[in-house]
Parts: structure tokens; sequence; C-alpha cells
């Protein structure tokens, strides 16, 4: 049965400004994502004189945060992201189509993790960046060498510094790399995935994806997603979304995050999974990936001057601190929490979901 959703349209973001790079002018990319822009109406477009990008600076800090969020530019990737990483726990290799999201997600990942301004960069240098897969297939230790997912083949993450679908209108990125990943000849099986907070998905329904791309929605209890979330999709048009790819033959998958115990939160969580076990055809190929929140002390100042007047519940005296192999600072719930936590969804996941595939909790 097809779910139930508002009759309200999901969101497409359509930058107001778009700057291109003089180097990322030369690519053929840029010819796509400018056509799809005008097609979109976006009628500011600047190629600029230099690689630097520039237009973003004046006016108070609140303006400066507007004024990039309603931004694209296009741009040449970096070296250091065509040297991919691993991603764990969620896959093999990071591999990056753009840096920067659309939404106003109060709790927001990038906030500690980009500097600058939180304009979205879209790489223009495509091609070179899918081409570099090859190198890497077959050299995976996160989850290829994983015997209870190895399955999967080597695994590209494409929505660790973006959200690929909310920008996907202007992009075409997305589909260009499920198209390149479902019928490129790789030296061995692949999957390559993306996680959204959208659901516009007719642009990926034909596309000749050969089940080698897994698209999870991210989704969340509703009073996380409806008071922290802004400028995303509701969670119904979410699931709505996956539920379309599931029934195109996509693997799919779910991404609960950021999970926070907030007051009723067994209650709202019991409902987010049946809502998705309606969504979802009975056969459907489905994974599930749970996130607890937390932050660093430097997306909280970030986060905090982004939106000042946030409810969001970042106090470190109600935390614990965790530490990266670099000394780097986390502050996560306490042991007890987590546990609480933990168990709770072990056992939800499977009286709701019991056909799906726990692959982690963090």
């Amino acid at each position: 049965m097809e779910p139930v959703v508002s009759s309200r349209r999901p969101k497409l973001w359509i930058p107001r400004h778009i700057l291109v790079t003089r180097s990322a002018a030369e690519h053929p990319h840029t010819r796509e994502v400018l056509a799809r822009a005008e097609r979109a109406g976006v009628t500011d477009i600047t190629i600029l004189r230099s690689d630097r990008i520039s237009g973003l600076s004046g006016g108070d800090e609140r303006t400066a945060y507007n004024r990039a969020k309603a931004t694209l530019a296009v741009v040449v990737s970096p070296p250091s992201a065509r040297k991919l990483q691993p991603i764990a726990p969620s896959a093999d290799w990071r591999i990056d189509l753009a840096r920067g999201c659309p939404a106003h997600c109060q709790y927001c990942y990038l906030a500690g993790s980009l500097s600058g301004p939180p304009i979205t960069r879209v790489y223009a240098d495509l091609d070179e960046i899918l081409a570099g897969m090859d190198a890497y297939v077959g050299r995976g230790t996160v989850t290829s060498a994983d015997a209870a997912r190895s399955g999967e083949g080597t695994t590209f993450e494409a929505s660790c510094y973006t959200d690929p679908l909310g920008i996907e209108l202007v992009t075409g990125s997305l589909a260009a790399a499920i198209t390149y990943a479902g019928t490129h000849d790789f030296a061995g099986p692949i999957q390559l995935r993306a996680t959204t907070k959208f659901g516009l998905v007719d642009g990926l329904v034909d596309l000749p994806h050969n089940g080698r791309t897994r698209i999870r929605a991210s989704v969340n209890a509703d009073g996380v997603a409806g008071r922290f979330e802004g400028g995303a999709d509701s969670v119904p048009h979410r699931l709505a979304g996956l539920g379309t790819l599931a029934r195109a033959g996509y693997p799919v998958g779910l991404t609960i995050a950021p999970i926070m115990p907030i007051d009723g939160w067994r209650e709202q969580y019991t409902a987010l999974l049946a809502a998705a076990a309606a969504a979802l055809p009975a056969d459907t190929d489905l994974t599930v990936e749970c996130i607890t929140h937390r932050f660093t002390p430097g997306s909280k100042d970030v986060l905090e001057s982004w939106y000042p007047n946030t409810k969001l519940e970042m106090d470190p005296e109600r935390r614990s601190r965790k530490f990266g192999k670099f000394g780097a600072v986390k502050y996560v719930y306490p042991a007890t929490e987590m546990k609480e936590l933990r168990s709770w969804f072990n056992e939800a996941v499977a009286d709701h979901l019991p056909s799906a595939r726990f692959l982690y909790w963090t």
C-alpha cells in the first residue's frame, strides 16, 4: 500500500546565486549544471575571473549565513577530495560529489568540518572523480572486509559532506554517479551509497542503477525532525520517495539520525518505524543505520552562531567525552543512556522491520 503523505509538494532547492570559478568553467559537467539552473529559473549566474570564491562577505553574521545558504558554487575539487579516505562505519571509501547542504538542520554535522560560510560547492570535474573509483575497488577495509557486509562489494559513500538529492535539481551529479556505478565495468562488485532528507526521486527512478546504488532516507522522530530540520522535506515525503525507489529495484536504507532521547522518544520512534514499514514493499532490500546525537566544541560554537535561539540540547555537562584517534573531543550520551537507547532500537527495528539488516549503531 502506498504511504499517505501531505498534499504539499516535496521541497526543491533552487539557489538564488550561482558562482562558477575560472577552472570549473572549462569542464563539461559545468554546462549541465548551468543548463539545469537556467531551466529552474536562476538568473544570477556569475563566471568568476579566478578560482577564488568571492562575494559572500559583508553585513552581519546572519546575512552572510543566509547568502551563503542561497548560493551554489561550481568549482574543481581539491586534490584531497580525489584521494579517497575510509569512512567507518558507513563505507570503505568516501567519494565527494559536492560539499555543503541547502537544509537548515540545527544539529548540522557539517558545522564542525567545513570552514567558512556554509556555501554549497558542486564539483565540476565529476567525470574525473567517478573515473577514480576504479583504483579503490577491492581495497576496502571498512565494509568489504567485514564478513557480514562483504556482499555489498567495495562501498563508496557519496553523502558525507552534502545531501546529493537535495541539490540534484540543479546539479545532476547524483544521477550521473548512479548511472556510472550501474554501467561501468569495475574489477569487482561495488556499491554507491547516498543518504538524503529529501523525497523528490523522479529523476532517479528510470536510471540504469543495476542494484549498485543504495539510497537511504535520513529520518527521525517528529519531535526532532519537526523542530530541528529546517529546509528539508517532511519525513513522510522522504519515506514516500524511498518507497518509490524500492519499487524501482533500488536497495534502500533508513539512516535514523541523530537519535535523541526526547520526551516520549519510545513512542515517537515506534511511530517512525511503523511509518517506514508501511511505506516500503514487503520484499525491500532494506538496511538500517542508527546514529546518536553528538557534537564537538567547535561545532557547538558554529551552530550557536548560526541558530542563536536553538533549543537543541548541547550541554557538555550532560554528556560523556569521547576522544578520536587524533585526540579530538566529541560529546556523546552517557554510557547508561546509550545502552538503553541501543537495546531499545535493536528490539524495535527487529519488531517493525524484521527483514531489514541492522548495519551499525554509533
